[in-house]
């Protein structure tokens, strides 16, 4: 068989036909890859956005979670604050109220060592048991308020009379009826006394 011998310019004309069929195909390949390259770019932003979506919503719920816990906190730190205010409350007013029960037996105790007695000891024992009743009243922070000669005071003097007394000065407390007492900054008792030129 005889090889058959193409004229230069039909191989001519059959290169330049394969090259740009070649460059056809390289361009219908390079617009391929921009369209996929674009359609994958599209789904990463699609992507982001969708996470940064995510994000915000896990943000927020974060901070209502946050401040959810602070309401919290604050509120039993209010609790715990109250609570204990409360208890020491309870604890002053019956600290308080044991005080002035024990107070009226004392005054008892005070009137009966002024009273005559002919039996040393007895007396000796009365003034023992009033000695220990006062000294139980120090502890627990009881003080007597001091009130002859001292100017009237209503915070603390409770006038029940008055009189005029040219020795006195005015407004002044000439005698004490009751003692007063007091616990701290709190009066437990106010003192009844006499008031001298009102």
């Amino acid at each position: 068989m005889t090889e058959e011998v193409k004229d230069p310019s039909q191989q001519t004309s059959e290169a330049e036909e394969s090259m740009k069929n070649a460059a056809e195909a390289a361009e219908t390949d390079a617009a391929a890859d921009v369209a996929t390259e674009t359609e994958a770019a599209a789904a990463e932003a699609d992507k982001t956005a969708e996470l940064q979506q995510k994000i915000e919503a896990l943000e927020k719920e974060l901070a209502d979670e946050k401040e959810k816990y602070l309401r919290l906190d604050a509120e039993y730190y209010n609790y715990r604050t109250r609570s204990l205010k409360e208890k020491q409350d309870a604890y002053d007013n019956a600290l308080t109220k044991a005080v002035t029960e024990v107070l009226s037996v004392i005054d008892n105790f005070e009137r009966a060592l002024t009273a005559e007695c002919a039996d040393a000891n007895f007396k000796k024992g009365v003034e023992m048991i009033f000695r220990q009743y006062t000294a139980i009243l120090e502890k627990l922070g009881v003080k007597e308020i001091e009130a002859e000669g001292k100017p009237f005071d209503p915070n603390f003097h409770n006038a029940v009379s008055q009189i005029t007394d040219e020795n006195l000065g005015e407004n002044t407390v000439a005698a004490v009826l009751r003692k007063g007492y007091i616990m701290g900054n709190k009066v437990i008792r106010h003192a009844m006394v006499t008031v001298a030129n009102p």
